[in-house]
């Protein structure tokens, strides 16, 4: 299965080909130019470094969120786009997830990997997994103990006081920011994978999903945005 990836949660983001749970080829995005400017035309520019046409992928993956707002839509829309002309299925992944499992490379079952993503105003979208016996990226490599949320470091470590009894990687820009919080609450040192290019995990995620079944329409795509938009709540404060 040949799988087009897209992550747009960042600045940068990213872009991938998937194949045969291989990963192809990763780039990343032009930082000094918005997605908007640059989308779909990155995308499709790696694919056809490829020697392929775009009917020649079977499966379209993008990164759901936590992220940009604007990001996280224009590369929904991007690839929601690319699906409906192709006719091809899509799959939304969490770029939690796909910390995730990167992040759980070479950690034994049964470790703790505590993913913390920056989300601004003194907060971190954290999820808290414990490691299982599958392989990376297999559906059994990561079982969920805490879902996506956003919330200041110190209340989610305490929310998470019954789990941190045991071996626990803390990864991602938020554990790496927050060191010094998550040191004096748990004596643990966050291990980070600096600014890693997710599109590939995404993709390789992606592939595993769609051969379980789960891929979907363009259309029935939602984006995982954890904090409701400022937007949204300021309406709701004047109705």
């Amino acid at each position: 299965m040949r799988v087009l990836a897209l992550d747009t949660t960042t600045r940068a983001g990213s872009a991938a080909l998937v194949e045969d749970a291989r990963l192809i080829e990763e780039r990343v995005g032009d930082a000094s130019r918005t997605h908007a400017e640059r989308l779909p035309h990155e995308a499709v520019a790696l694919v056809e470094s490829r020697g392929l046409a775009l009917s020649e992928v079977d499966l379209f993956a993008v990164a759901s969120g936590p992220g940009s707002f604007t990001g996280l839509r224009v590369g929904i829309a991007t690839l929601q786009g690319l699906a409906l002309v192709t006719g091809r299925p899509l799959v939304g992944v969490s770029v939690l997830d796909a910390l995730g499992h990167l992040g759980s490379r070479g950690l034994a079952s049964g470790t703790l990997v505590a993913v913390w993503i920056d989300a601004h105003r003194s907060e971190v979208f954290s999820a808290l997994y414990r490691v299982g016996e599958g392989a990376p990226f297999a559906s059994s490599r990561l079982v969920e103990l805490d879902a996506p949320a956003v919330g200041a470091p110190a209340a989610t470590l305490a929310r998470w006081s019954g789990w941190l009894t045991s071996d626990v990687r803390f990864i991602g820009g938020g554990a790496e920011l927050y060191a010094d919080v998550i040191g004096r609450v748990t004596g643990a040192s966050p291990v980070t994978l600096g600014a890693p290019l997710l599109a590939g995990a995404i993709g390789r995620l992606a592939e595993e999903r769609a051969l379980a079944g789960e891929a979907i329409g363009p259309g029935g795509l939602r984006p995982l945005y954890v904090r409701r938009p400022d937007a949204e709540l300021e309406r709701e404060r004047r109705g």
